[in-house]
């Protein structure tokens, strides 16, 4: 009597490949997105005529622990506002003043090209702790004068910082000064990269468990390598939650949502094999 083959089902290589394909298109669909909502620049402001200010404001860098917004600024004078020779000179002595509560103004002397400047502007109504789901605001606002006359002036502003996405929450315009609320989240990326490594801690953490409960339940002795997987699987987590896009402080949501569990969960699983391993062996010792 001849063996009897198992079938082969080629349909579902086709499958895994056809699910790998899609969810590759879907991971670079995903990063267009992101990726042309980043490089649209906000304009924020109106200008009655040709001489005008326009101020570039590139926000470089979130700093969750000092609570503040670090951008860089260029001002770039348009009409009879700067010299005809260079973009980059101004007609008159210029002087902007921003919202910002460590750098209140900055000073451009006349016939000097003018120079990019790093200010900060102060985050409002976030808390860190919240991380992944912190939420801050910040209001960033110049006016301007040039030769000691006021003048209008147009804001540019540009994303830099890959962990946090930006949004116009609101505008505010009152005489030659201009004002704009920026909301401020986390990015798309480290949201799905926060969840998945709470996915991933409790995936490991109920691993460790069930492997633990089976061992004990088939009442088997100590199991070096089972010992030393889930001895590795402490450590690892540690070095994952670590690895958090955006370095989120000890304590914060993340750790309460998975974090503190999964450890607790392996180091309940170890404990169990060690104490129980230690008695099975201790009840098979051969008397003397």
């Amino acid at each position: 009597m001849s063996a009897t083959r198992p079938k082969v089902r080629p349909w579902r290589a086709y499958a895994v490949m056809v699910a790998i394909v899609l969810f590759v298109a879907a991971g670079l669909l995903l990063y267009a997105n992101e990726r042309s909502s980043r490089t649209r620049a906000q304009v924020v402001g109106t200008t009655p005529g040709p001489d005008f200010l326009e101020v570039g404001v590139t926000l470089q860098r979130v700093d969750t622990a000092s609570q503040t917004l670090v951008a860089k600024i260029l001002v770039q004078p348009h009409g009879a506002l700067r010299r005809a020779e260079d973009v980059l000179v101004p007609a008159g002595d210029v002087v902007l003043e921003t919202t910002s509560l460590e750098q209140t103004s900055f000073r451009y002397p006349a016939g000097q090209q003018i120079g990019s400047n790093t200010v900060s502007f102060n985050l409002f109504d976030g808390r860190v702790s919240d991380y992944p789901f912190d939420r801050y605001r910040a209001i960033i606002g110049f006016q301007a004068t040039v030769g000691g006359r006021p003048v209008p002036l147009v804001i540019g502003l540009e994303e830099a910082d890959a962990f946090f996405a930006f949004h116009q929450a609101g505008e505010v315009t009152e005489g030659y000064g201009v004002a704009v609320t920026e909301q401020i989240g986390r990015s798309r990326s480290t949201f799905i990269l926060a969840w998945f490594m709470m996915a991933a801690m409790w995936a490991l953490a109920l691993s460790v468990l069930l492997a633990a409960w089976l061992i004990v339940r088939q009442r088997r002795g100590i199991i070096w390598p089972a010992l030393s997987w889930m001895a590795a699987t402490l450590f690892a987590l540690v070095g994952m939650r670590n690895a958090a896009p955006g370095s989120p402080p000890i304590g914060s949501l993340l750790d309460y949502a998975a974090f503190f569990w999964a450890e607790l969960l392996v180091a309940v699983g170890l404990t169990m094999v060690v104490v129980h391993g230690a008695r099975i062996e201790g009840a098979h010792r051969p008397t003397p």
